[in-house]
């Protein structure tokens, strides 16, 4: 039997909290997959001019997670992870019903606000990560946040084989059936979470975790966070820029909207696969290291894509986009996490997805309006700046700032 202090979480039931987060990642999680994958092309079918608008729907989605971080921080500040949890994973659900409808009656702008809703159910799936990290000793946090994002391996399959599966479901109708399947895996989701056990306190007594909180000013302003945030947003802000335009350069150079499917597929799964080690790789190598490599492969996927329009140029592209979202978010999560005391971390969770999400909700309506306007290359070419300027800021931070925690 294991002797746990009456408060004490425990490594175990750390893993089992995680685990659980991962199987709801796994179902709430795979309505991304399917937004990502068809959201831009279901924009497009509504549309009959002006498909520079095709990705606002995606864009709706992100806005949507903007949107939800702050309320959802607040919610789960007043009744609890597991309530919280539930409810947005409800929300999705909901999303989902409403973006059905809205296909049925061919109507563009309510599919948009549909996918805001399923945004906003996204904005409580993304807070899973840090959920994870709740009464976990400090060393474990990163691999618990990787056991979360793994969950999105499943997701990755579930989302883009719903699109396949349920594809001319209810023709003339088209994309109606993958929507269909969104509301079945919010409520599968719901479900699972109801087993989410997390306490109030810490697994570890540290001496920040008695001091009372500070002003959000006060934490953004530090160096880590500064550079974390800037990472995360670059990494994020840049795979979802060129991932939102995938599918649209696909079909649009004549490839089919399978290939167009199976590509994010190969993306999504490259995004979480990587999760079962990258904490290992963190413990062991640091932090800044696998942000900086996670940088450095979003860099060499743009220059897959811009090497051609074959097939292996769009998978392959996808892949190293989403391995390098993997290690560049993951790095940078782990990041924020040390710069927050357990008194801060509602608030300064809801404010950095807030500022992470209004930046890629950004990004992606710049896609559709990038790739009809300039073409797929000079998408691609953006890359390169955003990336520079991360890594200018993680080698100034670690030379001079090599270990910013919070303090008093």
């Amino acid at each position: 039997m294991e002797n746990a202090a009456p408060l004490s979480l425990g490594e175990r039931a750390v893993r089992r909290n995680a685990f659980i987060l991962a199987g709801a990642q796994a179902l709430v999680g795979g309505a991304a997959p399917v937004v990502i994958s068809i959201g831009g092309l279901a924009g497009a079918w509504l549309l009959l001019e002006d498909k520079s608008m095709a990705t606002l729907p995606v864009t709706g989605f992100n806005l949507g997670i903007a949107i939800g971080a702050l309320p959802a921080a607040a919610l789960m500040r007043a009744v609890g992870r597991r309530l919280g949890f539930v409810s947005g994973a409800l929300v999705t659900s909901t999303g989902g019903l409403v973006a059905t409808l809205a296909l049925f009656g061919g109507s563009f702008w309510l599919f948009a606000l549909a996918l805001m809703l399923v945004g906003v159910g996204g904005s409580f799936t993304q807070q899973y990560r840090f959920a994870a990290t709740d009464g976990a000793p400090r060393a474990y946090q990163p691999r618990a946040i990787g056991i979360v994002l793994a969950g999105g391996i499943l997701a990755a399959v579930i989302g883009p084989q719903t699109v396949r599966l349920t594809d001319g479901l209810f023709l003339p109708v088209d994309f109606a059936g993958a929507f269909l399947g969104v509301i079945i895996l919010g409520i599968l989701g719901a479900g699972v979470l109801t087993f989410l056990r997390i306490p109030d306190g810490p697994e570890e007594t540290h001496p920040d975790d008695a001091m009372p909180a500070r002003p959000l000013s006060e934490i953004v302003a530090q160096p880590r966070f500064l550079v974390a945030l800037l990472c995360g947003v670059g990494t994020y802000g840049v795979m979802s820029f060129v991932m939102t335009g995938a599918p649209l350069a696909i079909v649009g150079c004549g490839l089919t909207k399978d290939v167009a499917v199976l590509g994010i597929q190969w993306h999504v799964l490259a995004m979480f696969g990587p999760s079962f080690f990258t904490g290992r790789l963190i413990a062991r190598f640091g932090k800044q290291v696998i942000v900086a490599t996670g940088l450095l492969l979003l860099a060499v996927s743009g220059g897959i894509f811009m090497s051609g329009l074959a097939v292996w140029n769009f998978w392959v592209g996808l892949a190293l986009l989403g391995l390098g979202w993997n290690f560049g978010f993951i790095g940078a999560t782990a990041m924020v996490a040390e710069t927050y005391r357990p008194s801060e971390k509602n608030k300064t969770q809801g404010l950095h997805d807030f500022l992470l999400f209004s930046t890629v909700a950004f990004a992606s309506f710049m896609s559709g309006r990038t790739f009809v306007a300039a073409g797929w290359e000079t998408m691609n070419v953006v890359i390169f700046p955003i990336v520079a300027l991360c890594l200018v800021a993680l080698v100034v931070q670690s030379r001079f700032a090599p270990r910013t925690q919070p303090q008093g």
